[in-house]
């Protein structure tokens, strides 16, 4: 029997890279595809069902928050992949993280941005430097090196529902890999492709936005180096 493989995509005001998105899913390998309309403002929600996902509301603003809610609306997958809605990431390239967890190689794959060069160039100079010092704090204070904290990533979902999640905003993608680490999870990082995304940046696009995500980050590295 095929896994049940279900997809999760966290999205505020994602109306014109949505469509892309959902279109270039491999569905024939999907169970479910989850968005999570994290009270957004324009057409987000119609756009989601119209191309042919499940759409769930999140009306507390929150990265992590949204991720969360798309959790509750799963239908028990063996796995499940991660993924934003504003086509910064190839979709197609799922195949690649799916790969070492369906080989029995690794419960939880997370896609590196940081490895192709091309991926690199597309990162915006503050996440680039930022995803840099929080994997360099990561090694230093648990032992694990990852290259990037890519939100593009895949886990089984036993092992998800073990590490339990908290997190309601900018430290969602750094908890699941701390954490991940602690539980002793078999890890894995593939190089995926990215490209800059439809649309300004909620939070790397602001200045605000890149000050409150990466004192999050760094906070949440040091709140589980000390618990």
């Amino acid at each position: 029997m095929s896994p049940k493989i279900s997809v999760i995509i966290p999205a505020f005001n994602e109306e014109k890279s949505l469509p892309h998105v959902l279109n270039d899913l491999p569905r024939d390998r999907l169970h479910q595809i989850i968005v999570v309309d994290n009270r957004s403002t324009d057409r987000t929600a119609e756009v989601a069902r119209e191309n042919g996902a499940t759409v769930v509301h999140e009306r507390r603003r929150g990265y992590g928050r949204a991720c969360l809610t798309g959790m509750d609306a799963l239908d028990d997958p063996d796995i499940v992949v991660f993924l934003d809605g504003d086509y910064s990431d190839y979709p197609e390239d799922m195949s690649l993280l799916l790969e070492p967890i369906l080989a029995g190689k690794a419960d939880f794959v997370v896609g590196s941005r940081m490895i192709l060069e091309e991926s690199r160039k597309a990162l915006l100079p503050q996440a680039r430097y930022g995803n840099q010092l929080a994997v360099l704090l990561i090694r230093l204070f648990f032992r694990h090196t990852f290259t990037d904290l890519g939100p593009f990533r895949a886990i089984r979902y036993e092992s998800l529902r073990a590490i339990g999640m908290r997190d309601k905003d900018f430290g969602w993608t750094v908890e699941m890999q701390i954490k991940a680490v602690q539980s002793g999870l078999r890890i894995r990082e593939v190089p995926v492709r990215y490209r800059i995304r439809i649309g300004i940046s909620k939070i790397t696009g602001t200045v605000s936005g890149t000050l409150k995500a990466g004192t999050k980050i760094i906070y949440t590295i040091f709140k589980y180096l000390v618990t």
